[in-house]
C-alpha cells in the first residue's frame, strides 16, 4: 500500500510551508506500509524554539487552507519537538538537538522517500 494522492498533497503542501520559514533537513516519508495509523512522515528541523513555532505556525496555517486540522498536536508549549497528527500525515518539527539525537530518518529509512518539489528547500 502506498500513501494516498491527498496525503501526499499535504505532505508537499506542510513541506513547502517549512521551506518558507528557512526549515532545515525537510524529509517526508511514505510509511503507509509499516504503520497503520498514517500514511507519511515529514520532517523538519530549526536551530531554535522561535523558530521552530513559526514553522509549527506556518504548516497548521496552510494545511487549514485546504481544510484540514490536527486531530492532534503535541510539544507545542515546549517548542523542541513539535508533533502535528493530520491523521493522513504526521509533521515533526524538530529542535536541531533533537534531530539528531533521535535521528527519525535513520528509523524510518527502510520507508520509501516522498520526492519533494524542487521549491521546497531546505536551510543548512
Amino acid at each position: 500500500m502506498t500513501a494516498t494522492e491527498h496525503a501526499i498533497e499535504l505532505t508537499i503542501t506542510a513541506a513547502r510551508a517549512a521551506s518558507e520559514k528557512k526549515a532545515g533537513h525537510i524529509m517526508a516519508f511514505d510509511v503507509s506500509d509499516q504503520l497503520a495509523i498514517t500514511d507519511a512522515f515529514v520532517l523538519a528541523s530549526a536551530p531554535n524554539e522561535r523558530q521552530v513555532q513559526s514553522i509549527v505556525d506556518e504548516v497548521e496555517l496552510k494545511l487549514r487552507d485546504l481544510g484540514s486540522k490536527p486531530l492532534r498536536r503535541e510539544g507545542h508549549k515546549e517548542g523542541r519537538w513539535v508533533l502535528l497528527d493530520y491523521g493522513e500525515i504526521v509533521v515533526h518539527v524538530q529542535h536541531e538537538e533533537e534531530r539528531q539525537f533521535y535521528a527519525l530518518e535513520r528509523l524510518w529509512r527502510d520507508c520509501p522517500s516522498i520526492a519533494l518539489p524542487a521549491d521546497v528547500v531546505s536551510e543548512s
